[in-house]
């Protein structure tokens, strides 16, 4: 399993990132090969300073070796091994007019002293996070999670949307770090769901997302935007850094897993503000997007 995952987040990185290339039209990603000195590496893609993409990352990694003491205690294992791989993915464009993306499919094993595999799950999602809201794009992006979540099981979107909306969450301001979309882990075997079928419907997650993002990226590119606009989205920027470095559990496993701290970090955007007590004008499209994020949008029915 962890052979065929690996191989499907190659050829998902390149489906990617080819795309992406075509739709900003001036640059191309700039590809860093790494090795881990525990074991394993990665294939790091970044574009920056595009035409529509201001910064962003397509990264796979598979690394493996002894599970750190660190994780040991928040996995709740002795000394075991691990193996995990998995494709992430943030897009910062350039315009306020279009969604920061993120996405991250992934798949995790663990080994006793024989090399039996003890444990194994696979884990991702996608989520959008808009800083000048369009309603039929939110509906657009949830739609075809859910469209992909349907082929597998009709509960998964209802569930995997509001877990999505508890786990992208900045506790600390009491507001949504975007309008969400997806988010599952610990997808394990059971009685209804082989590790072949969770590989199928995780696939179909990952296969949705141009489909998902990209029509978004083409009809907003070219929407007129003021300096006024611009400062919102790097405010709001810093919602976003904020729930990287605080909340992300995927941040968390790569600095306790000595990963790569540039390939961890490509998450963060190159330009942000942090203001003082700021709040937006009464009425304003930027209050407008404050308030839908204080509470979860059920986007399918709006």
């Amino acid at each position: 399993m962890k052979n065929k995952f690996y191989q499907y987040i190659q050829d998902l990185q390149d489906r990617i990132t080819l795309k992406l290339e075509g739709i900003d039209g001036k640059v191309k990603f700039q590809e860093d090969v790494w090795k881990r000195p525990e074991g394993g590496g990665g294939r790091t893609r970044v574009i920056e300073n595009g035409n529509v993409f201001e910064k962003g990352g397509v990264n796979i990694s598979g690394v493996h070796g002894k599970l750190p003491k660190s994780m040991q205690a928040y996995f709740k294992v002795g000394d075991v091994d691990f193996f995990a791989c998995g494709l992430s993915l943030v897009l910062h464009p350039k315009s306020p007019m279009i969604p920061t993306v993120h996405a991250n499919w992934r798949y995790f094993e663990m080994y006793d002293k024989d090399g039996s595999i003890i444990d194994s799950w696979f884990g991702g999602g996608q989520d959008l996070t808009p800083y000048y809201l369009f309603e039929e794009d939110a509906q657009h992006f949830h739609q075809t999670c859910k469209i992909a979540c349907d082929e597998h099981n009709l509960e998964f979107y209802s569930t995997y949307k509001k877990r999505c909306d508890e786990y992208f969450y900045n506790a600390h301001r009491n507001e949504g770090r975007g309008i969400g979309g997806l988010f599952f882990d610990y997808c394990k075997a059971s009685e209804t769901m082989t590790m072949e079928k969770w590989y199928n419907f995780v696939t179909e997650v990952g296969d949705s997302f141009l489909d998902a993002y990209t029509p978004i990226v083409e009809k907003r590119k070219n929407l007129f935007y003021t300096d006024e606009q611009r400062n919102w989205q790097e405010i709001r920027r810093g919602r976003y850094v904020e729930f990287n470095l605080v909340h992300d559990k995927g941040t968390l496993f790569g600095l306790k897993t000595n990963g790569r701290i540039e390939s961890i970090l490509m998450s963060l955007p190159p330009h942000v503000q942090w203001v003082y007590d700021h709040h937006p004008e009464a009425g304003s499209d930027e209050e407008k997007l404050l308030e839908v994020l204080k509470n979860p949008v059920d986007w399918i029915s709006k």
